[in-house]
């Protein structure tokens, strides 16, 4: 079974939006999951090197079937992972990632936390599936930045419309479509 990890955006925490829901699903079919919670202090930006230190101690569940889910900064966050691993893993789920295109609300915020260079050559050979998720009404993260996501990892982009930021303010404590995705790769 594989060890599935799911990283909340700004300000998060493993308890909100569709987590928990996707959470419960996966560990009901036999799967490990991790939800970490990060430090993502209310207007202050977040730091990546903290996000780094509460990871290593999930370290050794890391390995070539695992799965990350990042969702908004937790995006980021797992681009900036994939970027220094020294193995690859089995999928990568970004959804609402912002990598930089404006419109985004918290340019400087997010910009702060890693900056918006990616090393896309390094990233494409860590994770041998990536699937990138975005809206066209997400208030934070403008619909150019999941085009140009799903562009750089050379995949389709799975578009739902009217969406928002797949949180729990746009409806989304529960994901169908990210689990069914999930699916088909376990």
């Amino acid at each position: 079974m594989a060890n599935i990890f799911i990283f909340h955006g700004t300000e998060g925490s493993p308890k909100e939006n569709w987590f928990p829901w996707l959470r419960n699903k996966l560990e009901t079919m036999g799967h490990q999951v991790f939800v970490p919670q990060f430090p993502s202090p209310p207007i202050v930006s977040a730091k990546i090197s903290e996000w780094f230190d509460v990871l290593k101690s999930y370290e050794k569940y890391i390995n070539e079937d695992t799965i990350f889910i990042g969702h908004s900064l937790g995006g980021i966050f797992t681009l900036r992972i994939l970027e220094q691993l020294k193995h690859g893993i089995k999928a990568v789920f970004l959804i609402g990632t912002p990598i930089g295109v404006r419109p985004i609300l918290n340019y400087d915020r997010d910009s702060s936390f890693s900056g918006f260079s990616f090393n896309w050559p390094i990233i494409k050979t860590r994770a041998k599936y990536f699937v990138v998720f975005q809206s066209d009404d997400d208030p934070y993260v403008s619909l150019n930045n999941g085009e140009q996501l799903a562009k750089e990892l050379d995949v389709e982009l799975s578009f739902i419309p009217h969406a928002g930021h797949f949180n729990k303010r746009a409806g989304y404590t529960e994901f169908e479509a990210l689990l069914k995705k999930v699916e088909t790769i376990l």
